[in-house]
């Protein structure tokens, strides 16, 4: 019987916000998994406990769901006014592939945490007691990120009395500022359309707002699907033709923003783009059984994520939709009442989010300059992930 050894490699499982990952050093992986290609994604599935037919991901780090099947990597950055770079890659739970497309919000409020705890931070830049400032360059969709990192006594401040639902404690609140979150030589709404009709072969045809900010995302109305908008998972997830449906729904609306050239490239960019409902602000019963009220809420959102209704709101998709709810004409805008909305607070199946973004019309076309909103990260656990010798 052969034997090969495993190779222990330095890492840190963190929760960012309503998600968690193994988060690594680049200079700690193996040198040829330091670059991007097949053994860096090897390493990482292998990391995670992918892919797993089982879909649980027992022999893994990975917790069987999209915000627990994640990984990062965090560089020194070399780009003038940085601080780190930072790679997300998004693991696929029964499939053999990191999706590398897109950033996790989420994720993003512990990337500061981690970069000072690793040294990456100049010692000069972190007060004994204040905020450090950590300016983040998230690699995979090439922006600038701030995360305004709470120190106390000289050290990252992680417990604290902000809640965040979807997050069972509460820990140190850490502002996450998105900048230019739309590149202003990009187009926000890849149609050039604030709302454009979507269609589907064999499920029909919808209204959408298809919009690049955050993470691409494709916004449907509740109710032109048959929802009510105060869906918890239970109520989607554990149905397969409900879930097929929408993905049938993000591979159209991923080929119409250009995102891919066919349907079936869907199947291998199940990170982006992301689909969600919106609905006006209804009452309803959070998943922890939480009383969310009309009046506590300017609109419901429900996102999926990886092929199943998030349990939250991922980050990304909270900038996209504080960025569309910015605009007037959006759907999302619409169902928080119209007008201007300089900051929406909205409803998810965990509770509730409130986002901010700054927008302005610029020579006729929207610019966002940025998205704002609050998260938390905390260490759970660092030492070593160990991996078998021969599975990179």
């Amino acid at each position: 019987m052969s034997n090969v050894p495993q190779v222990k490699i330095p890492a840190t499982y963190i929760r960012g916000g309503t998600s968690k990952g193994v988060f690594f050093n680049l200079t700690d992986l193996p040198e040829r998994c330091q670059v991007a290609g097949e053994a860096r994604d090897n390493i990482l599935l292998r990391v995670i406990g992918s892919p797993d037919p089982y879909g649980k991901q027992t022999d893994g780090m990975g917790g069987a769901t999209s915000s627990t099947s994640k990984t990062v990597i965090v560089a020194k950055s070399e780009l003038a006014d940085h601080d780190v770079d930072y790679l997300f890659g998004q693991v696929a739970i029964d499939k053999g592939f990191v999706d590398w497309s897109g950033n996790c919000g989420n994720l993003t409020a512990a990337v500061g945490s981690f970069a000072i705890y690793s040294g990456l931070i100049d010692a000069g830049r972190i007060p004994e007691n204040g905020v450090c400032t950590v300016r983040i360059w998230q690699a995979n969709i090439k922006k600038t990120i701030i995360a305004q990192v709470p120190i106390t006594n000289g050290e990252v401040q992680e417990t604290g009395d902000f809640e965040l639902d979807g997050v069972t404690f509460p820990a140190a609140e850490v502002p996450v500022e998105f900048i230019e979150p739309v590149d202003p030589s990009e187009a926000m709404f890849p149609t050039g359309n604030v709302v454009d009709e979507l269609e589907v072969p064999e499920i029909g045809t919808f209204k959408v707002t298809m919009i690049s900010a955050g993470i691409p995302t494709i916004f449907l109305n509740a109710e032109d699907l048959g929802f009510t908008g105060t869906e918890l998972q239970d109520d989607i997830n554990n149905d397969e033709k409900t879930l097929a449906r929408f993905e049938k729904i993000r591979a159209y609306g991923a080929l119409k923003m250009g995102l891919i050239t066919d349907v079936s490239e869907a199947l291998a960019r199940q990170h982006t783009p992301k689909v969600a409902i919106v609905s006006p602000a209804k009452s309803y019963q959070s998943s922890s059984g939480k009383q969310i009220n009309t009046t506590d809420i300017d609109l419901n959102v429900r996102a999926l994520s990886m092929g199943k209704l998030h349990h939250a709101m991922m980050g990304t998709a909270a900038v996209a939709i504080g960025a569309a709810a910015a605009i007037p004409g959006t759907l999302v805008n619409i169902a928080a009442g119209g007008g201007h909305c300089s900051s929406v607070t909205f409803g998810h199946p965990s509770g509730t989010l409130k986002v901010g973004a700054q927008a302005s019309l610029v020579d006729n076309r929207w610019i966002v300059n940025k998205a704002i909103m609050s998260r938390s990260a905390r260490i759970l656990m660092e030492g070593y992930v160990r991996v078998p010798g021969d599975s990179f």
